[in-house]
């Protein structure tokens, strides 16, 4: 795609401890640090505490890679701030799921909640946009209860993970009307999923008006994903964030969920 001679690539710093805490819980942290494949055994109450097991297994290297994922979204927030760079893409960031005291489906570290943080320091209102297949639901909770993030997640809803985010899930408190859902059904395609995207979002752009977007784009959202059940072609997917591009704000492009590596590659 020639994508590199328009872009410049920079490895990130690692996330610390400190850095993760802005949104995780200090004994979280702690215990993503120390467990290993090795002692398992010894933190068998820890793990059921901080859901870690199942959907969410220990590796060799965990730690590291939950720095380096969150490390880069950080990055990416902290250039647009510098107003260094137009756009940010991190596409090992994305991991919606994760909560303040819990890991869940596939992801550990919220790097979109810590990145939005850092968003906030220069920007008054941020713009969460996810389309990956399943609901956002780690970034909506952080900011269910601020009008200073909107969330809008387009996602498959019915009897599938994480079973949240019902088009009557609008925000609380000073948050309310601040987050937006629209469940789908399988099989949507790209002349039906933009036909939604885009006056969804252009009403939104309109009345919101952020100063910053956040948008993650799981991969497992496109057609043939072995976990996912959308038809929406590579096309389909560059059509959501083009359009997003025009309106010319800082942005940060996350990865996300995406089970079938060729798809995800591309």
């Amino acid at each position: 795609y020639g994508l590199y001679r328009k872009m410049e690539i920079y490895r990130p710093h690692k996330a610390t401890a400190e850095e993760m805490t802005k949104f995780h819980s200090d004994d979280y942290i702690r215990f993503l640090r120390s467990i290993r494949p090795d002692n398992m055994t010894e933190y068998n109450r820890q793990m059921q505490r901080f859901n870690v097991g199942e959907d969410c297994p220990v590796f060799d290297g965990l730690y590291e890679f939950c720095q380096l994922s969150a490390g880069g979204s950080v990055a990416g927030a902290v250039k647009l701030n510098k107003q260094s760079t137009d756009i940010a893409v991190n596409w090992a960031g994305g991991l919606h799921h994760a909560k303040k005291s819990e890991a869940s489906g596939f992801c550990y570290v919220n790097d979109i909640v810590l990145a939005i943080l850092e968003l906030l320091k220069y920007h008054q209102r941020v713009l969460y946009i996810d389309i990956d297949i399943h609901h956002g639901d780690g970034v909506e909770e952080a900011f269910y209860t601020t009008d200073r993030v909107m969330t809008v997640s387009f996602h498959k809803y019915g009897e599938y993970f994480p079973g949240t985010g019902d088009l009557r899930d609008i925000g609380a408190g000073k948050g309310k009307y601040y987050a937006v859902n629209f469940p789908l059904r399988d099989g949507i395609e790209d002349d039906s999923f933009q036909s939604i995207f885009v006056p969804i979002l252009s009403k939104v752009m309109e009345t919101y008006q952020p100063s910053a977007v956040v948008l993650q784009c799981g991969a497992d959202s496109l057609t043939g994903d072995r976990l996912g059940c959308f038809n929406i072609t590579l096309k389909g997917h560059a059509k959501s964030v083009e359009f997003i591009k025009k309106y010319n704000l800082p942005l940060l492009i996350l990865g996300g969920g995406g089970y079938t590596i060729r798809n995800v590659a591309r």
